[in-house]
């Protein structure tokens, strides 16, 4: 398949604001779901960053980050209610060894 002849060369990583070409970088659909691509805009990753992700099942994120109003608020009002409500929802949040 030839690749479209309006897409740009080069993305912005959405994690840390770097430049990177847009042939190294990695696609990001927050709804986890980068297969059904109708009617949709990609937003990237650097290769570094995407490493960096966690790559567990985020089926409930997206809907309790808008319940949240996250964006709408400073992260030291924000993170505070987040891991409230996980906690009150999904129990104590514990490192796996």
């Amino acid at each position: 398949m030839w690749p479209s002849r309006n897409r740009t060369r080069s993305v912005t990583c959405l994690a840390c604001g770097s430049e990177v070409e847009r042939s190294t970088a990695r696609e990001y659909d927050k709804y986890g779901d980068r297969w059904n691509r109708a009617d949709k805009e990609f937003e990237h990753l650097c290769k570094p960053c995407y490493n960096d992700l966690c790559h567990h099942p985020r089926a409930e994120l997206e809907a309790l980050l808008v319940e949240l109003e996250a964006g709408e608020h400073d992260r030291a009002e924000f993170l505070p209610r987040y891991l409230a409500t996980v906690e009150e929802r999904y129990g104590t949040l514990e490192e796996e060894s």
